[in-house]
């Protein structure tokens, strides 16, 4: 990514609670000229123009420029989309036409390459966050960055400088879109293990740990008669492990409650996953190894 100094113009589209750190921590301590797209007529548009900029739950404020739909004119050094995968289709439109440098894509999908396609090889930056941020029902931000080591993934050097010097961990993924693919499986059972958790009122039962457990490995079974590599290596050591042993893994985080608490939040996206791999299978795929998949969805 072609970062200079700053000043860098930079837009998020979709500033809910990732898009918002992420807004937050580039103007305030990145100094960069921020713009957040927010969706016309929701609810944190408004608490945003109400705001004049985000909030965080000390009082402190970032000032950012608050939009309703994207300038495609605007030649940003960069555009960062904190929506999610099924969500995409509304924006990518804007995004293609947009006079952007690089156009950065920081969520789960299976299907990489729609994006690449859409925007450009050469401006097409994937990541994935690794962050934990909250809004509250006035719209007040609290994000937890860097907990326990965590770094949010980039497929771009450049964009990584830019989020490291904005006080946002992250490192270089060299093989972003094949990552991304291979985390979908983990994805969808965090989620999913998590609503089920919710639901149970404290934690997940063993029979549904077990049933995604099972989806996990068809998942990777799925990957790998595309001709995908399972990777990196934690994944191809959960891809081999003992269905009960990832059962284990899944029962126990379930009963984590922050960990319960924010990814029930996912069940969207975790259907939404599920569906993508299911058409991305080859016409000949096992009826075991895609009803093992679609048990997956949250209920």
């Amino acid at each position: 990514m072609p970062f200079s100094q700053p000043p860098l113009r930079i837009a998020v589209v979709g500033p809910g609670k990732i898009g918002s750190a992420f807004a937050f921590q580039l103007a305030r301590e990145g100094g960069h000229d921020v713009t957040v797209v927010a969706r016309p007529g929701s609810l944190r548009l408004a608490q945003l123009e109400r705001d004049g900029g985000i909030i965080d739950h000390r009082g402190q404020r970032a000032e950012v420029r608050v939009c309703s739909a994207l300038q495609e004119e605007t030649p940003y050094n960069a555009i960062i989309v904190t929506l999610l995968a099924h969500q995409i289709a509304a924006v990518l439109p804007a995004l293609q036409r947009s006079a952007a440098k690089k156009v950065q894509f920081m969520f789960n999908t299976v299907q990489p390459e729609r994006l690449e396609a859409a925007v450009g090889l050469d401006r097409c930056v994937l990541g994935m966050p690794f962050i934990q941020a909250t809004l509250s029902s006035v719209g007040r931000l609290k994000a937890t960055i860097g907990s326990g080591g965590q770094r949010s993934l980039l497929g771009d050097q450049g964009a990584v400088e830019v989020f490291n010097a904005a006080g946002l961990p992250a490192a270089l993924e060299p093989d972003m879109a094949l990552w991304l693919r291979c985390h979908a499986p983990l994805c969808i059972a965090f989620e999913s293990i998590a609503v089920a958790g919710v639901t149970a009122g404290g934690g997940a039962p063993w029979a549904r740990a077990v049933t995604l457990a099972q989806g996990v490995r068809a998942c990777y079974t799925l990957l790998k008669s595309l001709g995908l590599e399972v990777y990196p290596k934690t994944k191809r050591r959960i891809a081999g492990a003992p269905i009960w042993a990832t059962a284990a893994m899944l029962w126990v985080m379930s009963r984590v409650p922050p960990f319960r608490e924010l990814l029930a939040t996912g069940k969207e996206e975790a259907q939404a996953l599920t569906d993508a791999l299911i058409a991305a299978a080859p016409q000949d795929a096992p009826r075991k190894l895609l009803s093992d998949i679609l048990k997956m969805k949250p209920t």
